[in-house]
């Protein structure tokens, strides 16, 4: 899962990156701070692997991971080179969905591009901008496609429908909202890796007041809520600087602080769970002595091309699954005996993954 973080100058935008990753990037108090896109990969916390780690005492633990880019703040008119112009939204292009940054605390420290803070002002600057871009992406690829129309009668039919979408995105709607029932619409929309045709998650910025009853009480925060059920998008309120404290902690103290605070679980985790929500991703597992890990895959992926995540050739050769739920297989106490009370199924080749199977792939090649 790979995430793009994006939103105005100093909105926390890079002080959350660097509580996520611990990557250092620069967060000083002033616009364009962030220069090249910054990258970090963060292991998605998974109590599961720990303790079937510890159940086969495996040698190795690996989780599944997640890849945040940081991108430079944008600003109105970005899509045309204002500040650091567009050379960033090349970057965006290349993540599954987009995670926004929208400040809704006050901090007479800490300026605001625009003056003020308002919200919802803030997310429009932000798509308009993405929308300009791929405008500007279709301007080309009508011209492109228009030259093979009048002798190719799929070349018409994309440019037909190339135009539509024109059209709907010089309506100040995003690509993703975009209708069509016609698969090959569908796919030459994905081929053109529209900014706004990927989903985005709306990360609200709150002060640590506000954390107590997660930004319920705090109008900027219900701006954007308003603004994401509106577009179908997902939100979560997180304090950018308690995330910085966090990111500073073992795993004991981490748990403690924020048992301190009231919460049940850091803003990194609720990133997460609302990335593999949005996106439709899952985990199942592999266990053994050598490795324990986690392999992130598609809901409603099957069984031989889960296996093709772990090689190619589980894939190609692929013959028998030996799957249990991982809970099941805890509570037994053994492989061997879980397998005596019939809990480890042989599936075959249309067996649909589940969130937590444990699965050992038979294939040959």
């Amino acid at each position: 899962m790979k995430l793009g973080i994006v939103g105005l100058p100093n909105v926390g935008k890079s002080t959350l990156f660097n509580s996520l990753t611990k990557a250092g990037a620069d967060s000083a108090n002033y616009p364009f701070c962030t220069i090249d896109p910054n990258v970090g990969i963060v292991p998605v916390p998974d109590e599961r692997i720990k303790l079937l780690g510890d159940f086969y005492h495996s040698k190795k633990v690996t989780p599944a991971t997640v890849e945040f880019v940081d991108i430079a703040g944008l600003v109105k008119g970005a899509s045309k080179g204002e500040g650091l112009g567009n050379q960033f939204l090349a970057n965006i292009r290349e993540v599954d969905a987009i995670v926004h940054v929208v400040r809704c605390f006050e901090d007479e420290n800490v300026v605001h591009v625009d003056g003020s803070i308002d919200p919802g002002r803030d997310i429009e600057t932000i798509d308009l901008e993405l929308i300009f871009a791929d405008i500007e992406v279709l301007d080309r690829r009508i011209s492109k496609t228009a030259k093979t129309s009048r002798m190719d009668k799929t070349a018409a039919k994309e440019l037909d429908m190339q135009k539509r979408l024109k059209a709907h995105l010089e309506d100040g709607r995003d690509a993703i909202s975009f209708e069509t029932d016609d698969e090959d619409e569908r796919n030459w929309i994905k081929g053109y890796d529209l900014l706004t045709y990927k989903p985005v998650i709306y990360a609200a910025n709150v002060g640590e007041d506000d954390l107590e009853d997660d930004g319920e009480s705090n109008p900027y925060v219900q701006c954007v809520q308003k603004y994401a059920d509106d577009h179908n998008s997902e939100v979560f309120v997180i304090c950018a600087e308690i995330e910085a404290e966090i990111s500073e902690l073992d795993d004991d103290e981490k748990q403690e602080f924020l048992e301190d605070l009231g919460l049940k679980e850091s803003g990194l985790d609720k990133l997460i769970r609302a990335g593999y929500r949005t996106l439709g991703l899952m985990s199942f597992l592999t266990a053994g002595e050598d490795e324990t890990r986690a392999w992130t895959v598609k809901m409603n992926t099957k069984a031989p091309q889960a296996a093709g995540r772990i090689h190619t050739d589980f894939e190609r050769g692929f013959i028998k699954a030996e799957v249990i739920d991982y809970q099941d297989l805890l509570d037994c106490g053994s492989y061997s005996s879980a397998r005596d009370r019939g809990l480890v199924r042989m599936e075959g080749k249309d067996y649909i993954v589940r969130d937590g199977d444990v699965i050992l792939f038979r294939f040959n090649v």
